[in-house]
Order: structure tokens, then sequence, then C-alpha cells
């Protein structure tokens, strides 16, 4: 047992010293690239003396224009031709077939520009300004060409919402333009954006959210502003910023309730056979009736409603001519009975102020009595003003 302890013993010391080493495969090795000081998203500029040689085939794309874009790209075209002649790529104007092909030739050296080339004429299709398309030759700027046409059937809601992504005189374009770094043109069933790959990808997401009508531009403004202002603290640099970030809700709008229709009692047996054409024309006589008395009848039928049909017209076109009732005789009557109340009424207090002035005369009254009876409170009303 002693023997068989010491063995074991032995062992665990010998695989405790060794050290368990990583088994390296075919393709486990160090890379050149795997250095922490290489900024990977960084765009070297081209050197020609990298491809000296040139293009071994030629590659050449070509994109077609609408009719309205042919004379602004006539004029436009030599500055295009220019542009794309420093990198010696060859372009073509077919005014013909209405299209714009781009090919490179034996002075091209950059093997990636035929295809920013090819970039250049669709940004041109899609009504962008020359100038500001040329900048898509340059190694940082990138483009997308958003389809958003096919995203919603409803023709009017699709305008709708591509007019929220316009703004009310451009403003949340705009607004959009300067927090992504990107240039957006909406045209037509497509939205031409312009820029860094990250503001491309925050652009595509907008515009998506917009025409889905899954968030409105301006919630998406809001949340980029917060983003640039935490982008600023460097304390907050490598923090998830969901915390603060706004968490916008989506809320049901409530709609009208439509009326269901009254379930109908449930009866096995099913509902009576609905006379045929036939059958009505059987019960009526018109059956038996022969060819020309039954188009004698339709005929007849069809002047009938003619007739109605031109007298309701008469009547509408008539009523504008007829003149209102004017209700004079009514009002001179109304007045006339009014007069003749107040003469009424002042006859009759006339004659109650007869009646009054006779009982007046009638009965004597003696003045020094009623001056007699009526002087102490004349002098207490007397005393009582002199106070005053």
């Amino acid at each position: 047992m002693d023997v068989w302890d010491a063995l074991i013993e032995n062992g665990n010391d010998e695989t405790e010293q060794k050290p368990k080493t990583k088994h390296k495969g075919k393709h486990d090795k160090p890379k050149p690239w795997d250095d922490p000081s290489i900024d990977h998203w960084k765009i070297d500029k081209f050197d020609p003396s990298w491809n000296e040689g040139g293009m071994l085939e030629v590659s050449s794309f070509s994109t077609l224009f609408p009719q309205y874009r042919e004379k602004y790209l006539q004029e436009a075209w030599p500055i295009v031709k220019g542009a794309l002649k420093e990198h010696g790529i060859s372009c073509e104007l077919n005014l013909v077939e209405g299209s714009m092909t781009v090919s490179t030739t034996r002075k091209t050296r950059d093997p990636y520009i035929i295809v920013k080339a090819r970039d250049l004429i669709k940004l041109l299709s899609r009504s962008v300004p020359a100038p500001q398309a040329i900048k898509i030759l340059n190694d940082e700027m990138q483009c997308d060409m958003i389809k958003i046409g096919n995203l919603v059937r409803n023709k009017e809601r699709f305008v709708k919402r591509r007019q929220l992504l316009v703004g009310p005189n451009s403003s949340t374009l705009k607004a959009l333009e300067i927090l992504t770094g990107c240039y957006i043109l909406v045209q037509g069933n497509t939205v031409a954006a312009m820029g860094s790959f990250k503001g491309l990808k925050q652009v595509r997401r907008i515009v998506e959210d917009c025409i889905l009508n899954k968030m409105h531009p301006v919630l998406h403004i809001k949340i980029l502003m917060m983003k640039k202002e935490l982008g600023k603290d460097p304390a907050l640099a490598n923090e998830n910023w969901d915390r603060f970030l706004p968490n916008f809700k989506k809320k049901n709008v409530k709609r009208k309730k439509v009326r269901s229709k009254e379930k109908k009692q449930y009866t096995p047996f099913p509902p009576p056979q609905q006379p045929s054409k036939i059958d009505l024309q059987l019960e009526s006589g018109e059956y038996f009736l022969s060819d020309k008395k039954k188009f004698a009848k339709k005929w007849q039928e069809k002047q009938e409603k003619q007739a109605e049909r031109a007298a309701e017209n008469k009547r509408k076109r008539e009523e504008a001519f007829v003149p209102p009732k004017e209700p004079t005789k009514q009002d001179f009557g109304k007045s006339n009975d009014d007069r003749n109340d107040v003469a009424a009424r002042a006859l009759s207090l006339k004659n109650k102020a007869k009646e009054f002035g006779k009982q007046k005369s009638s009965v004597k009254i003696d003045p020094e009595a009623y001056i007699a009876a009526s002087g102490e409170p004349l002098s207490k009303k007397k005393s009582k003003q002199s106070r005053y």
C-alpha cells in the first residue's frame, strides 16, 4: 500500500509541475493586424504605387435615369466627366436609351473606384445635385439608397408618412442631417443618403421606422440629441446608455366600434328558394307576351322614367327663380291691432279720470281741518330738517 501511495503522490506532483499548454492548430498563429495600436476603422488613402500595372479586365456599370433629369445631366455632364477622369474612369451619357455608363481604362489604378463611380451615377439618376454626388468619390464618403415605395401598400398613407419624414419646411430632414452628419434627399420612392457608415445606419433605421409607422422621426431626433450629450461625458463613454434614453411606448388610438350584425337564430332547414326570373314573368303574365309587346312595354317604362326625371330636374331648376314669401300684410295687420289696443286703453283711462273727478267734486273737503290735523307731523318734519 505504501508503494502505491508513493507512486500516486509522485504522479500528482508531476501533473502539478507541468503547465497545461494550449494546442495550437494550423491557423492559430499571431496575425500582423492583431495589434491594439492599429485603428481598423481608419480608411487609408489609395496610393497609385500599390497598383502600378493597372487593371487586367475592363469593368463597367450602367444605370437608367428618368426623362426629367435629361436636361440637368446634359448641363452637368462636363463636371462629372472631369471628376471621373482624375481617377482614370471613362463615362458616357446616352440620351437615346436614357442611360449612364462608367468603365475602367488603362489609366485606372484604384480597383474600388469603379464601385464609387457606379454609386455616383446612381445618385445622379435619383436627383442628387452633381457637386454633391461627386463627393462620393472620396474614400471616407459612402452612400445608401433606401427603397421606401414597397413598404406601404396604401398610396395615401405612404405620401403622409413620407411628408412626416420631410417635416414642415424640411425642418425634420435638416435636423436629421445635422445629428447624423449625412446628406439626405427624399425623392419619389427612394431616399438617397451620403455620409459615414455609422450615420447611414442611423438614417436607414429612422426612415424605415417612419414609413412603417413604428416611431415618429421627432422621437428619433430626441434620442440622437440625448446620445450626443451623453457622448460628451468621458465617464459614460464605456457604459450602456439605455437607462438614460427615453422609452417611447406606442399608444393605441381608440377607434369607433363597428356594430356587429345580429346573429340570426340557427335553423337546420335551408332558406326557401327564391323565385327565378321566369317564375316572376309567369306570375305577371309577361312571359306569354310577344317580343314586340315586350319591347313596347320596356320602351313605355323607359319613357315614363325619363319624363319623371325631366320633371324633377325642371322643378329643381325653377326653385332658384321662385321668390320667397314676403310677410308684409301680416306685419301691417299686427301693427293695426296694436294701435287699436293702445287707443282702447287710452279711452278707458280717460273715462276713469272723468269718473274720479266727478267723485272728488261731489265730496266737500274742509282745508282748515285738514291743515290743523296735519300740523303736528309737519312741525316734526321741519325740526328734523333743522338738525341737518
